[in-house]
């Protein structure tokens, strides 16, 4: 699942990390598809690949391993047998329970993805020197820096984007799958209809908390250049410096990623379980 994920929706993640970091710099998704594609070619478009399939393969893991876990809990807190379907609302409770194991997996390799991914601009506006342009130079550079806990910087903004989003995530695909079974068991569902609720429910988490994951994405980037201020002093000094609107530059390519990525996440999710359920029961 989550290398459907990546391989869908790097080239609008590598785009939204582009504008969210340096807003100033693209007028849109178009020129900043463009500027990239003229100043590092269509691989530029893939900085960070190795990393973002580490963060996904590594977050849906524990994410859906978890989620699994916490629907349990939330079964035990409400007073139902383990057998019992949970509601749409309490299954995003579950998720949002599980999104929180998962950031202690996703913060560290998504730093080293998003470094990599603005590392172009990062040396365009002069706030590094030339050459942090791989995974390993750019994890060098951390232990060097800041230590282990270096891959812990934007973890409070990770959290705070993930445990709210993950709500909306698992709520908005749970209610798009119930729309669409309309009576009819969840997982007699076809690709179809799991693409559509995917993509609704991965809408949903990036509508919620963008303002928040630019935040995040600007704390991860620009601290490569020095000391960056927490959460709450970027936010403050984005607000006041560039505007509210600013918070949102990089929205557009988000939410196409964010329908693509997300439906073939949850697709290669279902089915691969499914498929699994059946070698099991064979045995």
């Amino acid at each position: 699942g989550g290398t459907a994920c990546v391989v869908t929706g790097q080239p609008f993640d590598t785009a939204k990390v582009k504008m969210q970091t340096f807003p100033d710099m693209y007028k849109g998704i178009v020129d900043c598809f463009m500027k990239t594609y003229k100043q590092v070619g269509f691989r530029g478009f893939y900085k960070g690949t190795t990393p973002a399939l580490v963060a996904n393969v590594a977050e849906n893991s524990v994410l859906f391993m978890c989620y699994g876990f916490c629907q349990q809990i939330v079964r035990r807190i409400v007073g139902v047998d383990r057998k019992t379907k949970l509601s749409d609302l309490q299954n995003a409770a579950a998720g949002s329970f599980a999104s929180a194991f998962a950031t202690l997996v996703l913060c560290p390799t998504e730093l080293v993805k998003c470094r990599l991914q603005a590392m172009h601009e990062m040396q365009l506006s002069g706030k590094i020197m030339q050459g942090h342009n791989t995974v390993w130079s750019v994890v060098k550079s951390v232990i060097q820096k800041d230590g282990p806990l270096g891959f812990y910087r934007g973890l409070s903004s990770t959290l705070l984007r993930e445990v709210p989003g993950y709500f909306f995530f698992f709520g908005g695909y749970e209610l798009s799958r119930t729309f669409f079974a309309s009576g009819r068991s969840k997982d007699e569902l076809g690709p179809i209809p799991l693409l559509l609720s995917g993509g609704f429910g991965g809408s949903c988490l990036w509508i919620a908390v963008y303002p928040v994951d630019c935040v995040k994405s600007r704390i991860q980037v620009l601290s490569m250049a020095g000391k960056q201020t927490g959460f709450m002093g970027t936010f403050v000094t984005v607000v006041r410096t560039e505007g509210v609107l600013a918070l949102y530059s990089g929205l557009k390519p988000t939410m196409i990623r964010a329908f693509l990525a997300n439906g073939a996440l949850f697709l290669a999710y279902e089915y691969s379980r499914k498929l699994m359920m059946k070698q099991i029961d064979s045995y």
